[in-house]
């Protein structure tokens, strides 16, 4: 077993964390908004998680209702979004609006995407399509009022750059844009709104230079990235086109975003582990330490990076009744937590000082956050699948520090807050009883336990083992 070495003098100047993990996360389509059971689960992620907004697809789309032809003429109907908004705000969150996708009544053709048939074509007459948001923005602002609504974020479509959601050009996008905005802008000059929404962080540059070419007020820049993006060969698995990924490479990627976007803040509205919705990762220890090394590097590059998403009340290929399924949500479709989400309570619990730490190891990261007198270590060992990586004995030398009061030891990894080894260890049931789920929710749970460090003249020397794939967090209450 070897041993990886780190350092940190807790009294140098620190770098503001700005807790923008929390900022939005994702979800699936608009009528899944609908349902008692998303609500719970989202109820949960913003009291534990401290999540603020919420995206999903399809607000637009023709199960919402919000528009539709009845005997050639247009019916706008704003109920089911309103009882989406109402209930967000009723539990102290806000849509991050993604305006999507085509209602059949303004479609130019009938291409769908995903089992609930969200229409991916452009209007047939652009006018028409202002109209509706201007609409649809006024009643709003009407319902809820222009200080609530200004801060909510409207974002226009979803991955134009793709074909499965876009079937014009970049330009026919640019001009869908255009035509938002203005009605938009139209209602009050103070709603934010921004694009181009793009996978794998495209066309931004494009999109900031047709924009002051044009004059259309960008109020922010969104993209999404995956680590499979532009990885592996078309036909490879999810664990091949990862193999074949970098470590830290969506750092890397959103550095880039950051420069073109000059100066305009930046949201991820999507990111994830992988793009694959059936991915075993996903519910698995390697997941939760993937979140934590992915969200504190990418401190200080953007304002919001929103993962893909908080439920597996999901539904694009199909709605999988399986408790455990490879899922993009960080709880199953029972509301049992998955490591994903102890790991977001983890980073919930940090403070806003990011100490500098000094120390490199391939596999092995550690970050230290103060926070009042609490000191917190996070600590992941991780590696892409099929890349070398084992246990290590992992020292951390704190130098200047207070006296340790308590000091407290939680972990994620194989055994520890990992539901779906409990679950497999059941037999992998299809469907879980109530006492099933009792037992999983307890499986799934952070453990705090008590730790031992040494002090030896104003230092702290801490020594823990991390397995492949673990996150180990102590916590350092100082007197």
């Amino acid at each position: 077993m070897s041993h990886a070495n780190f350092k940190c003098n807790v009294t140098h100047v620190s770098t503001n964390l700005t807790h923008f993990w929390e900022h939005t996360v994702g979800s699936s389509h608009a009528t899944m908004a609908l349902r008692a059971d998303w609500q719970k689960q989202l109820t949960r992620c913003n009291r534990e998680l401290g999540f603020r907004h919420v995206r999903f697809h399809g607000v637009l789309s023709d199960d919402m209702g919000t528009l539709v032809d009845e005997e050639n003429a247009l019916v706008y109907s704003f109920f089911n979004a309103d009882q989406v908004c109402d209930f967000l705000l009723s539990i102290g969150m806000q849509p991050f609006m993604e305006l999507s996708f085509m209602p059949n009544a303004l479609a130019s053709g009938s291409d769908i995407v995903f089992h609930y048939k969200g229409n991916v074509t452009a209007p047939r007459d652009y006018d028409d399509w202002e109209t509706l948001i201007q609409k649809l923005v006024e009643h709003w602002v009407q319902r809820y009022g222009l200080p609530e609504v200004s801060q909510w974020f409207f974002e226009v479509w979803n991955e134009p750059n793709l074909d499965a959601f876009w079937k014009k050009t970049q330009a026919d996008y640019f001009k869908l844009y255009h035509h938002t905005a203005n009605a938009i802008k139209n209602v009050h000059k103070n709603l934010k709104v921004g694009g181009p929404a793009t996978a794998d962080n495209a066309w931004i540059t494009e999109f900031m230079e047709y924009c002051d070419k044009n004059d259309v007020p960008a109020d922010f820049i969104s993209t999404h990235h995956y680590p499979t993006d532009a990885f592996g060969k078309p036909g490879d698995d999810t664990i091949t086109q990862l193999s074949k990924s970098k470590r830290s490479v969506l750092q890397k990627e959103a550095k880039k975003v950051k420069k073109q976007a000059l100066g305009k803040p930046v949201y991820y509205t999507e990111w994830c582990t992988s793009s694959n919705p059936f991915d075993e990762l996903h519910d698995m220890p390697y997941a939760a330490c993937f979140i934590i090394k992915t969200v504190i590097e990418a401190n200080g590059i953007v304002e919001g990076y929103s993962y893909w998403t908080f439920s597996d009340i999901f539904e694009e290929n199909y709605f999988s009744s399986v408790p455990f399924h490879g899922g993009f949500g960080l709880m199953n479709i029972y509301g049992i937590p998955k490591p994903a989400y102890r790991a977001y309570q983890l980073l919930q619990r940090l403070g806003n000082e990011l100490l500098k730490v000094t120390g490199k190891h391939d596999t092995v990261d550690v970050w230290i956050a103060r926070k009042t007198d609490t000191i917190n270590i996070m600590i992941t060992n991780w590696a892409l699948p099929l890349h070398p990586i084992k246990t290590e004995i992992v020292k951390v030398h704190l130098e200047n520090i207070k006296k340790v009061k308590a000091s407290f030891l939680e972990r994620i990894d194989d055994d520890h807050a990992n539901a779906r080894k409990t679950w497999k260890n059941m037999g992998s049931p299809g469907s879980l009883k109530p006492d099933e789920v009792s037992a999983l929710e307890i499986a799934s749970t952070l453990i705090m336990e008590p730790f031992a460090t040494k002090e030896v003249k104003g230092s702290v020397f801490v020594e823990v083992t991390v397995p492949p794939q673990g996150v180990a967090h102590i916590t350092l209450e100082l007197e």
